[in-house]
């Protein structure tokens, strides 16, 4: 009895060992990842700054949720997953700082969730690279505090491939599961598009190789992110085949056009390069571009050596699907369309970098080592350059709204009101007013509509400075504001 009573402890003393032990390696190899994380936060709000004010797009989304603003108009492409993320704060707060501080801790507390999903995939220490080379793009840390969907869409892209991946090595099987569908539904959620072309590879693979449980999970989750983009087409556009012809329409149609070039033009800090015209940025800025798709080809030769292809091979495959609509088949850029395919590329780059710098046996290469170090800080150099210079120029921009609503009120035009014409939708927000057009991408009213609001409440017009307005507002008194003419429509 008594032996058999000791056994039972030894053996339960060795559980509680290899569990501690299990904890602990754990919590070591989570140490990266939540540096990572940490720094990542701390660097938007140094470098980007909470005081940014609400840029175009922002606007949009943010102020769907508001009480304190009327919503601006919401078009085709548009999903509200942005909004509802945004909605904690914005819903009760026009505090546009409380608002960046709790997106940059949210995106920062969600690369370290998404980085955790590849443990066992990688090192510890290639998941934490990765992390920091995407996290270290000034695209990344510009749009991590911003309410904007494509790094959301990127941390979607990490989670559900990260889990596809765990799932296939039969890791933890049921929770992958739950992150497969997850990370789907994320991106679904903030561009249902996005998530379609980010998947591809997935749901091919998971067909082919009849994994019911993986397609289930993926369609599960695709459904549930897509269902309320696809009701609403329904309900404001007539079905789901116009709301994309809609959206294609705003988008340039859809279909064959080359813009690799205009993504390298807005490589120099363009936030939308449309039309994109001008010259190339300086070489410093585009080289990483260049060598991105060189080091993931190696990343892809040392999986193959180490028959574990897969786990770089579909990550690599996905970020190719998630960067092709924005590469060959829309006729302008923006750099943030690509986060998803950058977020991907990162942990293949980052475990090319380390078997660049260690031999096989684990040993450090010292002339490698001196060059990859030289080259990822001439690249952060670049990348914190660029960023400045976004930073700068956005918030210039943002304050000459900011001016120009302060004029309008000089001028009598306050809440409720309504502003038309150029830029209206960002000046309008700043001036508290509704915006609305009468043509283009956003075209909300007509002209008669405009006449009748101007019988009720103050209604300007605004114009680039010397251009010609509408007929409706011809006769309306002008005033200069900057470079605009303002017209304000005569008081009820």
């Amino acid at each position: 009895m008594a032996d058999g009573a000791n056994a039972i402890l030894v053996r339960r003393r060795r559980r509680e060992q290899a569990t501690g032990s299990g904890l602990r390696a754990r919590v070591r190899g989570d140490r990266p990842l939540v540096a990572v994380a940490v720094v990542f936060t701390l660097a938007q709000l140094a470098l980007v700054r909470p005081v940014l004010g609400l840029g175009w797009d922002e606007i949009v989304y943010v102020s769907q949720v508001t009480s304190h603003h009327p919503a601006a108009f919401f078009s085709a492409p548009r999903s509200r997953g942005v909004s509802l993320l945004a909605a904690p704060v914005a819903s009760w707060s026009s505090s546009v700082p409380l608002l960046r501080v709790y997106l940059a801790l949210l995106s920062g507390l969600a690369l370290y969730l998404a980085l955790r999903t590849w443990r066992g995939l990688f090192p510890a220490r290639v998941l934490a690279v990765g992390g920091a080379l995407f996290a270290s793009l000034w695209v990344t840390l510009f749009y991590g505090p911003q309410a904007m969907p494509n790094y959301w869409v990127a941390i979607g892209a990490l989670i559900s491939v990260g889990c596809f991946l765990q799932v296939r090595m039969k890791r933890s099987a049921g929770r992958a599961l739950w992150g497969v569908a997850a990370g789907a539904a994320l991106m679904a959620w903030m561009r249902p598009t996005d998530a379609v072309w980010v998947t591809v590879p997935l749901l091919v693979l998971a067909l082919a190789r009849r994994h019911r449980s993986l397609l289930l999970a993926l369609v599960a989750g695709l459904l549930a992110g897509g269902v309320p983009w696809v009701i609403e087409a329904y309900v404001g556009y007539g079905g789901l085949g116009e709301r994309l012809a809609e959206a294609s329409r705003i988008q340039g149609g859809l279909g064959w056009q080359i813009a690799v070039d205009d993504q390298m033009r807005s490589l120099g800090g363009r936030a939308l390069c449309r039309p994109c015209t001008g010259s190339m940025p300086h070489p410093l800025v585009m080289v990483w571009w260049f060598v991105l798709p060189v080091l993931a080809a190696r990343g892809l030769v040392v999986a193959a050596r180490a028959r574990r292809l897969n786990r770089t091979l579909i990550p690599l495959a996905c970020a190719a699907t998630a960067a092709l609509p924005y590469l060959f088949l829309i006729g302008y850029a923006a750099p943030r369309f690509l986060q998803p395919a950058y977020a991907l590329l990162a942990i293949p780059v980052a475990d090319a970098l380390w078997h660049l710098v260690r031999d096989p046996g684990g040993k450090w290469r010292p002339v490698a080592a001196s060059l990859v170090a030289l080259g990822l800080a001439g690249h952060l150099a670049v990348q914190i350059a660029v960023l400045e210079s976004v930073v700068s120029r956005n918030t210039d921009n943002r304050r000459d709204w900011g001016r120009t609503a302060d004029a309008l009120h000089g001028l009598g035009v306050r809440p409720p009101c309504l502003l038309v014409g150029h830029e209206a939708i960002p000046i309008g927000y700043y001036t508290g007013c509704s915006s609305g057009a009468t043509s283009g991408n956003n075209e909300s009213t007509t002209p008669a509509e405009i006449l009748r609001t101007a019988d009720r409440l103050p209604v300007a017009h605004l114009t680039a400075a010397g251009g010609i307005p509408p007929r409706y507002a011809r006769s309306w008194p002008v005033h200069r504001i900057s470079d605009l003419d303002v017209r304000v429509a005569p008081s009820p």
